[in-house]
């Protein structure tokens, strides 16, 4: 082997392991919150925030709410329930759920209460309080707010795909229902369609 093949040979492997290594690298870019980066199709961050801003949205704009003012004298309290998700895909209902708590507390037209799970928590500080808080501070339990009403709802989907291509439907259906009399005052529905391409281009 000659001495201009032998470093004609190295050369090649060197830049064979520069590009090996160039993309081993990864890069971190910082993005704002609220944009949309929808990478994969699936249902994520932006879909949830949206859906919840809308459909809170819709039913805070609706009769029901007025006519409990009217009758009440005073807002009406609320408690989001179970988002099942019925979806092909592995959804985090929680933040969804996250997302519609903020938006009912946070546009004032109504009260809201704790969830089951959070209300565990509070009644357990509660009862540590009536053995090791002082009289003046301590809360007595018996005194929680009954929630009036009680939203539910459950996200669906439908993947429909060939060659290369796919649209995947998502159904979002929420319903708010009287406690006690089980009596359903608003429900709401959003649909969300989004077609994925394989490859960047359609086949």
């Amino acid at each position: 082997m000659t001495l201009v093949t032998s470093r004609v040979i190295s050369l090649f492997a060197l830049c064979i392991s520069l590009f090996l290594l160039s993309g081993c690298g990864q890069t971190v870019t910082r993005v704002d919150a609220n944009s949309v980066t929808d990478l994969s199709g699936n249902w994520n961050d932006t879909d949830s925030r949206l859906v919840a801003e809308e459909m809170i949205q819709d039913v805070l704009s609706r009769a029901w709410l007025t006519k409990y003012n009217r009758s009440h004298g005073r807002a009406p309290t609320v408690i989001v329930g179970t988002v099942r998700n019925l979806s092909h895909e592995h959804i985090n209902t929680q933040t969804f759920i996250a997302d519609m708590e903020r938006e009912l507390i946070n546009s004032g037209d109504v009260e809201f209460v704790a969830s089951a799970t959070d209300r565990k928590e509070v009644r357990g500080e509660v009862q540590d309080q009536d053995l090791h808080a002082s009289e003046e501070t301590r809360k007595s339990l018996g005194q929680e707010i009954g929630a009036d009403f009680m939203m539910q709802g459950s996200i669906n989907s439908i993947v429909d795909a060939i060659s290369g291509e796919q649209a995947r439907f998502y159904q979002i259906d929420l319903t708010l229902v009287e406690l006690g009399t089980n009596r359903k005052v608003w429900v709401g529905q959003k649909k969300i369609k989004k077609t994925v391409e394989k490859g960047g281009f359609r086949l």
